[in-house]
């Protein structure tokens, strides 16, 4: 799929058929990740691969909406040491790696932090920056997020338009 499509096309999944991600496929995830741009090349992050289901359950409570991290195949948590400030960049590189291959994938952001590091044995002085679900789109998806419609939670169901988000020169 061509880039534009990909960006025009990916949606978060949170429903997901019960069925592994490859490890080719995971690996060009990764490899995505790994790729991303950072400040001055520091690359500040390192990357958490979750298939246990146990502890994916633990991290899926750890968050508002991180419900969909228990029923994925897979989960990457990404830690970053010190600035946080390119783990953005790391989550949509991952995100739209594995959209082109079929693979849905949701973030979460995980509170306590310090509850997710000790479940995952994170060495002291990183954090988490987010977590991501992964796995196939569940063929038939109920409208909802953590049991509330999506129109509840969504701020909005489309995209604005540029001339809504872009100014030239002032705002």
């Amino acid at each position: 799929m061509d880039a534009q499509t990909c960006l025009r096309t990916l949606r978060a999944v949170r429903q997901f058929r019960d069925e592994p991600v490859p490890d080719d496929v995971l690996n060009d995830i990764l490899e995505a990740a790994r790729w991303s741009g950072s400040a001055k090349n520091t690359q500040p992050w390192q990357f958490v691969v979750v298939r246990n289901r146990d502890t994916l359950t633990q991290l899926s409570r750890l968050g508002q909406y991180a419900g969909h991290l228990a029923r994925a195949a897979l989960a990457i948590v990404i830690l970053t040491h010190g600035d946080a400030f390119d783990a953005g960049r790391v989550a949509q590189n991952m995100m739209l790696a594995a959209h082109a291959q079929g693979v849905g994938s949701c973030i979460a952001w995980i509170f306590p932090q310090q509850s997710a590091l000790q479940l995952l044995h994170a060495p002291s002085g990183y954090q988490v920056s987010a977590a991501i679900s992964f796995g196939y789109p569940a063929p038939v998806v109920r409208k909802t997020i953590e049991g509330q419609p999506l129109e509840r939670v969504l701020s909005s169901m489309g995209r604005k338009s540029l001339s809504d988000l872009v100014h030239y020169e002032s705002f």
